[in-house]
């Protein structure tokens, strides 16, 4: 897969056009393709009445675009609002967890990503409420306990001895 310097998935004319056999009706105008005119050759070619101008540009750098879609999640009031920070600390049973679980949570909030913690909890309990499956735990993820508590993976990186700065680089 490859993405924009924007993190936006990039499809090529193949992914779009196999899009379109799928779903017709498939409202495609903002994708964003590897190759515009690519795509466009293959509609001709497949005798599909559809052209594309080119990828849209956006008038913001990266970490604007990233912090202006934090803004659009939509998420319960009382989740954005929440002390993530705070229930974080209070599921700390050692003074080993507390200073893991404060180290990470600077970390977390240098990068400006607290909002996404406290989605994250939403959507975990959201899934748990609905019974849907989700993976024990993925990639460098896993390194950070204050994940594990809010239950996006099931590794203890403290009981692994995982360095949260192998997630949070």
């Amino acid at each position: 897969m490859n993405l924009d310097e924007y993190s936006r998935q990039l499809l090529t004319e193949s992914d779009a056009v196999n899009m379109l056999y799928r779903n017709p009706d498939a409202d495609i105008k903002h994708l964003q393709l590897d190759d515009v005119a690519k795509f466009n050759s293959a509609c001709r070619l497949l005798h599909i009445d559809l052209q594309l101008s080119t990828s849209a540009t956006l008038d913001c750098t990266p970490n604007q675009y990233h912090k202006q879609n934090q803004q659009n999640w939509h998420i319960p009031s009382d989740y954005a609002t929440f002390d993530i920070a705070k229930w974080c600390l209070d599921q700390c049973a050692t003074d080993a967890q507390l200073q893991r679980v404060g180290k990470e949570l600077l970390l977390y909030q240098e990068r400006d990503m607290m909002s996404l913690l406290c989605f994250l909890r939403y959507f975990v309990e959201t899934m748990r409420v609905n019974n849907i499956v989700w993976g024990v735990g993925r990639g460098s993820s896993v390194a950070s306990y204050v994940l594990y508590l809010i239950g996006v993976h099931k590794i203890d990186s403290m009981y692994y001895d995982l360095d949260i700065e192998e997630f949070l680089r």
